[in-house]
């Protein structure tokens, strides 16, 4: 049995991208890559929060850009965003990309790290790198 101490902590670190129709990229993200809605919160029609998980682990937040109100401002104008997120099934994840609408930047290739990557944008203009390269091995202290 495995000791519950081992569990990978849920993430704590969150990619954020605001977005001109925040509705509209949630479910963009969710039928073009897979991402699972785990939270949306809307307040008078416009996407304040929400949080997509990405089913291998992790997950971003998004929500709608607010340009009027300066107490709502974020240095990251939609559509600049880049994000890398694991698969072990890249080229059926490219196929599922394209066949929603996605951009396919990079066509899915082998990397000279080990890694089967491709690149997608979003209809914001975010770039979407997905591979099987899961990053180095953490170090215990």
């Amino acid at each position: 049995m495995a000791d519950p101490t081992d569990a990978v902590p849920p993430p704590q670190v969150w990619p954020t991208v605001r977005a001109r129709d925040a509705q509209a990229l949630i479910r963009f993200l969710v039928d073009a890559f897979g991402f699972e809605q785990t939270v949306v919160y809307v307040d008078d029609g416009v996407v304040v929060h929400a949080e997509l998980s990405w089913p291998p682990g992790g997950g971003i937040m998004l929500g709608a850009a607010r340009g009027g109100d300066p107490g709502h401002g974020w240095p990251v104008a939609p559509g600049t965003a880049g994000m890398y997120a694991v698969t072990d099934q890249p080229d059926a994840l490219c196929a599922r990309a394209r066949a929603a609408g996605a951009e396919i930047v990079s066509e899915p290739h082998d990397t000279d790290y080990g890694s089967r990557d491709f690149t997608a944008r979003d209809l914001e203009g975010n770039h979407w790198s997905f591979g099987s390269y899961r990053g180095a091995p953490r170090k215990i202290h």
